[in-house]
């Protein structure tokens, strides 16, 4: 019981120090920029009808395409406790070789250019 009570101290006392420390160690200059509302780099007050490079939004979905390769191969660890491991081994490394021949081509074909 002595050995909970100490980790229970020590673990409250270094939460609360650390707490302490992470509002009184940042220096904090406001400007403009970080005092405005959006941040994404428009202008919230001007015009809603300019124009802006449909290339972003390609690189962010490919982003978002093969950033979903790690969300499906999360379990995969844990697939070699499964009735049929090899073919938990299989689907995976179909989906990953699906996913670089899919990189290659965008590679290829100059999408993850940002400027041509």
């Amino acid at each position: 019981m002595n050995l909970v009570i100490t980790i229970l101290t020590i673990t409250t006392a270094l939460s609360l120090v650390l707490a302490t420390v992470s509002f009184w160690l940042p220096q904090m200059n406001p400007d403009a920029e970080k005092l405005s509302p959006y941040e994404c780099g428009f202008d919230p007050l001007g015009s809603a009808r300019l124009p802006f490079s449909l290339r972003f939004f390609l690189v962010a979905i490919l982003f978002l395409l093969f950033d979903l390769e790690i969300a499906l191969l999360l379990p995969l660890p844990w697939g070699d406790q499964l009735y049929n491991p090899a073919g938990t081994f299989f689907w995976a490394t179909a989906v990953l070789i699906l996913l670089t021949l899919g990189l290659i081509y965008e590679w290829t074909q100059g999408g993850l250019e940002w400027a041509e």
